[in-house]
């Protein structure tokens, strides 16, 4: 029988997952979203809306009272609560699971404890604490929020001790921890598929380029050996035996300059980095999602064909309402997630550009140096 499908955060990944759900009628039959934001994306695209915190207890409970089995587009969820609810509705991946890897102190110590590598951290409770890390690590550091951080906006980069007090004082008294700054030659990712008997499937290593610590561009597959590759699906394949979560799990890493692979962070979620499969998979990141949680077989992982997904951030120049963008070109897919006002750097959409005809990478760099400047935000008139 189909399931009534809650989505704890109703935003561009909710409304692609709600998409993807739509598609899905015999597994699927309804889908719930919990966000504070009233009209989100998801509700856009046909998913009913609780408005309400992610945190907020009582809506949490009534998403599970409707609900046949639960998921979360954004790990800011109560896990706590969602383990207390488990007796009303099946949740995926755990709350045991989502404890662990909201809390980036307890992910790095959970993956370090299991034999994965990271980089070298220590856990932050004042500023003493801070001095003592750089003498250890030396500089540059990173200092990050352990919890409720995306987007580079829970990392403050520490390149001198005359910036130990400004990255302190940014994060107004949240818990935090320091790493040592890990020279990278490359940072990528692995879009990594558990469903709840245990099957585990990966997607191939893709490129990420960032801009103010935000992803701005994803190349698939990543410019880097096949050693490489290899070590990173590895990887990746470890961490989700380890975590046993069902669903997609979105494994950032840096190569290091000397060819290894260090694990970054991990979302419990579908992830930026893997919108490319919209069109460039067999199957999307969004219904392997579904087919995860819901116990189905994983649908293949296999790339299609080369891709590059460039993000469409907000102009820093203006917040209000924007003009709707168009791009109309063979093998360039425009999807905006129907957000009506524009902050700086703030996502209101993506394209893939599709390597249709067998492009390679270069060609699809060259097609979006091209079409750049229509994807520029302008406020509408």
């Amino acid at each position: 029988m189909a399931k009534i499908l809650g989505i704890i955060g109703g935003g561009q990944l909710g409304m692609m997952i709600t998409e993807a759900a739509k598609k899905m009628p015999e597994e699927i039959s309804e889908i719930i979203v919990l966000d504070p934001t009233e009209n989100c994306p998801a509700s856009q695209v046909g998913a009913t809306q609780i408005i309400g915190d992610f945190k907020d207890k009582d809506a949490i409970i009534e998403l599970a009272n409707k609900s046949d089995i639960i998921t979360y587009e954004i790990e800011s969820g109560d896990s706590d609560v969602l383990k207390s609810v488990e007796s009303k509705s099946e949740i995926n991946p755990s709350p045991e699971t989502l404890k662990i890897i909201q809390d980036k102190f307890l992910q790095k110590s959970f993956l370090l404890e299991n034999g994965i590598l990271v980089p070298e951290f220590i856990e932050i409770n004042d500023i003493e604490d801070i001095k003592s890390g750089i003498k250890k690590f030396g500089l540059p550091a990173m200092l990050k929020a352990r919890r409720d951080a995306y987007d580079g906006r829970g990392n403050f980069k520490i390149n001198s001790e005359s910036d130990v007090q400004k990255a302190y004082d940014y994060f107004k008294g949240q818990p935090l921890l320091l790493e040592k700054f890990v020279p990278f030659s490359m940072e990528v990712s692995v879009i990594a598929s558990r469903n709840t008997h245990g099957q585990i499937k990966t997607y191939p290593l893709v490129e990420n380029i960032h801009e103010d610590n935000i992803l701005r561009e994803t190349i698939a597959p990543a410019r880097v050996s096949e050693i490489i590759t290899k070590k990173a699906e590895l990887i990746a394949e470890k961490t989700m035996t380890v975590l046993k979560g069902a669903g997609i799990f979105g494994i950032e890493m840096f190569v290091t300059v000397d060819d290894n692979i260090v694990i970054n962070e991990i979302a419990p979620r579908v992830h930026n980095s893997g919108h490319h499969t919209l069109q460039s998979s067999e199957t999307s990141q969004f219904e392997q999602h579904l087919r995860a949680i819901l116990g189905l077989e994983l649908g293949s992982t296999k790339l299609i064909c080369n891709s590059i997904m460039y993000n469409i951030l907000g102009s820093e120049e203006f917040t209000g309402e924007y003009n709707p963008l168009k791009i109309s070109e063979s093998g360039v897919f425009l999807k905006m997630y129907g957000k009506k006002i524009s902050k700086p750097m703030r996502k209101l959409g993506h394209i893939n550009i599709i390597g249709e005809n067998g492009e390679s990478i270069d060609t699809l760099l060259e097609i979006l140096q091209r079409i750049k400047p229509k994807t520029v935000v302008k406020p509408s008139k």
